[in-house]
Formats: structure tokens, sequence, C-alpha cells
């Protein structure tokens, strides 16, 4: 019921700020039709206005050419007037259904090629392997789950997929580990306590390298494109402690239990001695060690559960064939729940919700004379648990606007290191396995993201605020 709350919020909040838009003179008539029609990129007329309303250099750069820019706003000639127009950064919901189809059809190979191998290290005997080497710390925070299940293997996999940054193997063995906690639910449209805990862990995104952030400073020119690379990694792990840390309390878990904390302390340990080696490392260096890192453990997966499958005399193709039929399925499968999750984050987006929240939010600091510096970058963190791809063209928008060695341009990658997609995960994990009572879910991730951001925040006050 929450998500489906949260849903409908979501689409009558964003018709009422188009309406807020819309109705009053001189407001955007235009908005209705971007919101059903529009496609991200199209040139959409705001308002008409008189030169007595646009700036000296406005009015003179029209007098030699069509168009000028000021901020994210354009102007052209328009009879006696002038039309000021945007660019939409967002499709509109036609073309977001056909987005949310074109993601499945994505996923189809992904999928099938991960689950292929999923199933070769499952009749190999590898899954139950690893599900034993991690059972001491997982039967402790996922304490209904029987020791030694295979979903401890799956979500283990799961996790080192997000650390090492690989999304594409990341959701197929997710998925994957959501259909094992699957079996072992005994209300089928109800999230299990399990299923709740590894969504909240999955979803704080807790990654090592944020590799596709120091790419986009280096491309737009920052001086030291990894200096966001600490506050990253400790803001996602602040994020993933918060997810752990309110599950437990939820599911009355004991977190101070030598085994859990003997763990925790123990990855603490070993992150630490990675962040202490690669702030040493140039930038060149950090994403060659990256790709060696991550690609190099793929394929050493891969070539460990052949070489182990071959030991135990599977037949190895048929093994993988069975499992990559699975693929199809799935994807298919989450296509509905992806479509409507979808729709409605493209409706807030393509109404002006977050213009009008940040607006807002700038107006508030600054009366409070608070250090308004960060609200510039808080259009990233809110839009991340919507959409990862409108995170990050936000992130880069913000280091165009301000600078990539702004504080707001900083802070916009740090924030977006900090989380994972909460209502995309939702809808594509829950969806693969039919779930429809998602519980606390929501309101626990999105917690967890709250975390995420207030850290950021303090972080990048505490790295680059006295610099700037």
């Amino acid at each position: 019921m929450a998500l489906s709350r949260i849903w409908s919020a979501f689409i009558l909040i964003a018709v009422a700020a188009a309406l807020f838009k819309y109705l009053p003179q001189g407001g955007e008539k235009q908005i209705f039709s971007s919101m059903i029609i529009g496609k991200s990129g199209d040139t959409v007329q705001i308002k008409s206005v008189s030169k007595t309303e646009i700036t000296p250099a406005i009015a003179l750069a029209l007098d030699t050419i069509s168009r000028a820019v000021e901020g994210k706003q354009i102007y052209k000639k328009e009879g006696d007037g002038f039309a000021v127009l945007k660019v939409q950064n967002a499709n509109g919901v036609i073309e977001t259904g056909k987005d949310a189809v074109t993601i499945c059809i994505g996923l189809v190979g992904i999928i099938a090629l991960f689950m292929g191998f999923m199933s070769i290290a499952e009749k190999a005997g590898g899954i139950n392997l690893l599900s034993r080497i991690i059972s001491p710390f997982f039967t402790r925070i996922f304490p209904e789950i029987p020791k030694g299940h295979p979903a401890f293997g799956h979500m283990m996999m799961n996790f080192s997929a997000n650390l090492l940054n690989l999304d594409n193997a990341a959701t197929p063995f997710g998925l994957k580990a959501m259909e094992s906690l699957q079996e072992l639910n005994p209300d089928k449209s109800r999230a299990s306590n399990p299923q709740l805990m590894f969504m909240c862990l999955h979803a704080s995104g807790l990654t090592l390298i944020p590799v596709t952030i120091i790419a986009a400073r280096a491309s737009l020119k920052a001086a030291n494109p990894t200096d966001i690379f600490v506050p990253c990694m400790v803001a996602t792990f602040a994020a993933t402690m918060a997810a752990m840390i309110i599950v437990s309390i939820k599911q009355k878990i004991n977190l101070f239990q030598p085994v859990i904390l003997a763990w925790v302390l123990g990855v603490s340990a070993i992150i630490a001695m990675l962040v202490l080696y690669l702030v040493n490392l140039n930038t060149d260096q950090l994403q060659s060690f990256s790709g060696v890192l991550s690609n190099g453990l793929i394929l050493f997966i891969f070539v460990a559960i052949v070489a182990g499958a071959l030991y135990k005399k599977i037949n190895v193709f048929d093994a993988f064939v069975d499992g990559a039929k699975g693929g199809f399925e799935t994807a298919v499968r989450i296509i509905p729940y992806l479509v409507g999750m979808l729709v409605a984050i493209s409706l807030l987006r393509t109404s002006g919700t977050f213009d009008l929240v940040i607006d807002g939010a700038k107006t508030f600091f600054m009366w409070m004379g608070a250090d308004t510096r960060f609200v510039d970058g808080l259009p990233t963190a809110l839009i991340k648990p919507l959409s990862g791809s409108g995170a990050r063209g936000m992130m880069i928008d913000t280091m165009k606007t301000f600078g990539p060695d702004s504080f707001a341009g900083r802070l916009a990658c740090v924030l977006q290191g900090s989380s994972d997609t909460t209502f995309y995960v939702i809808a594509v994990y829950f969806g693969a396995v039919g779930i429809k009572n998602t519980r606390y879910a929501v309101g626990a991730m999105l917690l967890a993201d709250l975390v995420g951001i207030l850290t950021s925040i303090l972080l990048a006050y505490l790295f680059f605020g006295s610099s700037l």
C-alpha cells in the first residue's frame, strides 16, 4: 500500500505543479503537451515577454542573432515582443513508456548471460560454497534464512558487483537473489523480512570506486577529477550502515553480536586500506586499476565457474542454457512495474516539480540566513532515488553551470555516488517476483538515502567548503 500511495502522490503532485504553472496570466501553455507527448531535448515555449522584461544584453544580442541564451532560458524574437523557451530535460509519458520497454529489452541479454553462469555455479556447488563462507555473518542479519541457503551466495554476488560498480552484473545477481528469497517467502505477494533487508542494503549502493563520476569530472576538465573519491566512499558507506541499522531496528535484530561487529569492522578496515592505496593514484591509474579489478574479476568468476563445473563433470552448456532461459521471462515480468514507476517519475520531472522544490529550498535557507551553496547541488540528490540517468545528467549539468571544481559541482558528484535509484530498484526487484505489498521498504530506503545526502553535504563542507 505504501508504494501505491507514493505512486499516486507523484502523479497528483505533478499535475498540481503543472496547473500552478499553467493557470497564471502568461503561464506555460504548452506544459501539458510536454508532459504527455514531449521528448527530451525539445524546445518548449514558456511565456512571452516584452522588451522591458529582458536584460539589455539579451535585447542587444537578438538584434544580430535569432536566439540568445541566458542561464537555462532561451530567448527569441516574436512579433513586437520576445518568446522565452527552455529545453525539455525528460521525455513525456508516451516516450517514457517506450523507454521502459527498451530498458527491459536491453536487460534480456545481460540477465540471460549472468543467470546462465549462475545456473552452472549452482549445479557445480559454487553457490553453496560461497553461502557457507558468508553464512556466519548473513545468518545473523538474515536470521529467517536457513544456514547455507543458496540465497546467501546470490546476495553476496550482488553486493560484490555493486561494490565494484558493475551495474550490468549487479542487476541479474540481485534478481536471482530475490527469486531465491521468494522461494522462502510464505506470503508470495508480501515482502519478507530477508527481502526487505536485502533490498535496503542493495539500494544503499555501496561502491568502492565511482568510475563514471570520475570519468565525467575528467571530461569536464576538473583540476583533480578524483578529489571526490574519499567523500563518495564515506557517504555511500554511511548510507549502507544506516540501511542495515534501520531495518535491524524494525526487525529487532541485535547488531552488537560479536560476529556482526567483527565482519563490519573487518570490511571497514579492508575498505580503509584500499582507500589509502587508491587516493595516491592519479586519474588514469585509478581508472586502469578499476577496469582491471572489476572486469578481471568478472572474467575470473566465469573461468572459475566453468572450471569447477568441468571438475564436477557437469554438462556446462546445457546448464548455461537452462539458466539463461529465465532471462527473457524475468525481463518481460518487470515491464508493467517499470512502466508505471518511470511514467510517474516522468510527470514529476516534466511538470517542473523539482524546480519548485529547489527554488523553495533556496528561499527557505536564505530566509534562515544559512549557507545556501549546497542547494545548487541538491537537484542531483532529489532525482537520484527516481532516475539514475536523470541524476547523472543533473550532476553533469551542475558541473557545467557552476564548474567541476565549484562547491556545487563537487557536491553533486558526491551526492550522485552516495546512493542508488530507490524507486527504480523497487519497481524492478519487487516486480520480478510479483511482490505487491512492499511494507516499509520505501520508507527505510528513503531514510537511508537521507543519511547519505546529509553525510554528503557535511563531507562536502569538510573537504571543499573552506577552499572556495
